[in-house]
């Protein structure tokens, strides 16, 4: 991940392609960490032109501003897992995710998307790319002693950070990534863990949206991506938690939020999250939200393909 991603062209609809979701064992929702539950009224206080008694689309204006489309990264794995809870057996601290998926030019809810989430765990390691270690840095013990001789030839591999193109899984290690449905009102939420961090990358969160699809019994099929971002956490939280186990034995550097190469530096239009915990007991938990404004009829894979 080296630079921001182009920024979103023209509307256009792409035939669609074949995506599937494996459904996960059914079972009710776990509770939330703050509170007990998923929280609710979470997105009160981001209003629209339309909240403000302003008519959505009828002066050519958009009623939301676009979400930030960013790289996909090297660590997604096709909406392996359908469900809320994606913790497994993470430690961390408890993280309650609420998203609200609105279309940018109408500010009408979009129901039946199908919402990724990823991202590393408290110590910057991606599930399914375990071998690879903190961020695909790589693991083991660094090396000692002056360097010899001179480099030749062009560098290969993927920069600190994550950066370069897809890589394949090494494990079948999935915890810490899931999918579920936006409800009638456009929102969903999951259950996780406040991310971790790695070299070259700030504390963050990789996301998806997908339309047109077809939920069925196994899970989620077809449609296009019309969405994919990253969601991101403000330094005084990152700080509060690196005091916090397992993030205070996390030794590698920190990127922060200004020096990274990917957060847009738009605030929640590009991704950063409003975050609500006790202060001085983010232990206890952390409920963060917010309201993407999303083409529908575009297409956005973080890949280059746009």
């Amino acid at each position: 991940m080296t630079g921001h991603e182009k920024a979103q062209g023209p509307k256009r609809k792409r035939d669609l392609t074949r995506r599937k979701v494996v459904a996960a064992a059914t079972g009710a929702v776990v509770a939330a960490g703050v509170g007990g539950t998923f929280a609710a009224g979470a997105f009160a206080g981001e209003e629209t032109t339309a909240a403000k008694g302003k008519t959505a689309g009828t002066s050519g204006e958009t009623c939301y501003k676009l979400t930030s489309e960013t790289t996909e990264g090297p660590y997604y794995i096709d909406a392996d897992k359908l469900r809320r809870d994606v913790t497994e057996d993470q430690d961390g601290i408890p993280l309650t995710l609420r998203l609200k998926v609105i279309d940018a030019d109408t500010c009408k809810p979009i129901a039946n998307a199908a919402v990724d989430i990823w991202h590393c765990n408290a110590l910057g390691v991606y599930s399914g790319y375990e071998a690879m270690g903190s961020g695909g840095g790589g693991g083991g013990t660094p090396p000692s002693g002056a360097p010899t001789g001179s480099p030749t030839g062009a560098p290969t591999g993927s920069p600190p950070g994550g950066g370069g193109g897809h890589e394949e899984p090494t494990d079948d290690e999935r915890y810490l990534r899931g999918t579920w449905r936006t409800d009638k009102k456009g929102e969903v939420a999951f259950r996780t863990v406040f991310p971790g961090w790695y070299q070259g990358r700030c504390v963050h969160i990789h996301t998806k949206v997908h339309v047109n699809g077809t939920w069925t019994d196994a899970g989620y099929e077809g449609g296009t991506t019309c969405h994919t971002g990253q969601l991101f956490f403000d330094e005084a939280s990152v700080l509060a938690t690196a005091e916090v186990e397992p993030y205070s034995t996390n030794t590698t550097t920190r990127t922060t939020l200004d020096e990274d190469t990917i957060y847009p530096g738009n605030g929640t239009e590009g991704g950063l999250l409003r975050l609500k915990y006790k202060k001085g007991a983010i232990a206890k938990g952390v409920v963060a939200t917010l309201t993407m404004g999303v083409d529908p009829e575009a297409t956005q894979d973080g890949t280059g393909a746009s």
